[in-house]
């Protein structure tokens, strides 16, 4: 597996880059929104990549965060969703709008990608949903985590959420926990403490 290439930007477009690494030149798919914060022509650049091998073809998929390449990995995971539909979908949405448009059931924010149609959008929502709310690199939007955004325990609670995701609880039930315990502790609540008594809500 090709993790990352990393060397002089050669040429860019918003689908492609060409990356030119050890005298070797790596054509890149990448989305489109990438390529605005690519650099210019001839600076180094680092892009986070994804080796899909095909029986008359090996494509290198890059994005500038692991992140991204990663949610990537997990959308080509989806029936019927293959790497170019994928990078399509990333190239319209930022992973922020898709963490909404899945975690509020917004198929038509999906279906507006071109060729997503809604039982399309439907499939991914549901699959998508799902290991998102299993994985531990993520968590859903909803109406507790904006609330939570201008909360001074802000970082307090989304490390509380991973931890209790980290122990093998799901989001709903570690949001439920959590919330429970914000109601009753102070905004000077350490991490530890906090989590100790989500704990016993669960």
């Amino acid at each position: 597996m090709i993790s990352y290439v990393k060397g002089k930007l050669i040429q860019a477009s918003p689908g492609n880059a060409i990356v030119e690494t050890g005298g070797i030149g790596y054509s890149i798919l990448i989305p489109a929104s990438v390529y605005p914060n690519l650099p210019q022509t001839g600076q180094e650049v680092l892009i986070h990549t994804t080796l899909v091998v095909r029986e008359l073809s090996h494509t290198l998929y890059g994005f500038l965060s692991q992140d991204e390449r990663n949610f990537f990995e997990e959308i080509t995971g989806v029936s019927g969703i293959g790497p170019k539909l994928a990078l399509s979908l990333i190239g319209h949405l930022s992973m922020k709008e898709m963490h909404a448009a899945i975690g509020n059931n917004d198929i038509p924010a999906i279906s507006r990608v071109p060729g997503i149609g809604k039982k399309t959008a439907q499939r991914l929502i549901i699959e998508m949903r799902d290991r998102l709310e299993k994985s531990s690199k993520y968590y859903l939007p909803s109406d507790f985590a904006i609330q939570i955004q201008s909360d001074p325990r802000a970082q307090k609670i989304s490390d509380a959420m991973s931890a209790l995701i980290n122990l093998g609880y799901n989001q709903n039930i570690a949001q439920k926990a959590i919330k429970t315990s914000l109601e009753n502790l102070p905004e000077t609540i350490e991490l530890p403490d906090l989590i100790t008594d989500a704990l016993k809500n669960v």
